[in-house]
């Protein structure tokens, strides 16, 4: 039985290419977006926090999940129209480009709802 990942390293590394370049891309738009937050694993996925969890993202078998709150998801359901998206969550396949542009806007609206609104976490 293989030990579960301890560190945001040791998850990233579990995953082979392409969802490994993908899930990396998310995590450089994560630091770069909001430099403070706190980086760990929640649930056993990557999460950055202030206070409160602002967003996760996980990788599966054909996509990687980004999940924000279902108040930021649904602030950016037009520009999310060629995208799966659930409750709160985005999926993003490994095979096509990541909006990176799109995603580090939504992380700015979540980290304002949290900031100036007290949306917490699900």
């Amino acid at each position: 039985m293989a030990k579960k990942p301890t560190t945001v390293d040791e998850y990233l590394d579990e995953f082979p290419d392409p969802a490994q370049a993908l899930l990396r891309q998310l995590r450089e738009i994560s630091l770069a977006s909001v430099p403070r937050a706190t980086e760990g694993l929640k649930w056993g996925s990557p999460a950055y926090s202030l206070d409160t969890i602002l967003f996760v993202f996980s990788g599966h078998k054909n996509h990687a999940n980004f999940v924000f709150t279902p108040s930021t998801r649904e602030a950016f359901v037009s520009e999310l129209a060629g995208f799966k998206t659930g409750k709160g969550s985005v999926q993003l396949p490994y095979t096509g480009p990541v909006p990176s542009e799109l995603l580090a806007r939504m992380i700015q609206y979540r980290v304002n709802e949290w900031e100036s609104e007290g949306v917490g976490w699900m």
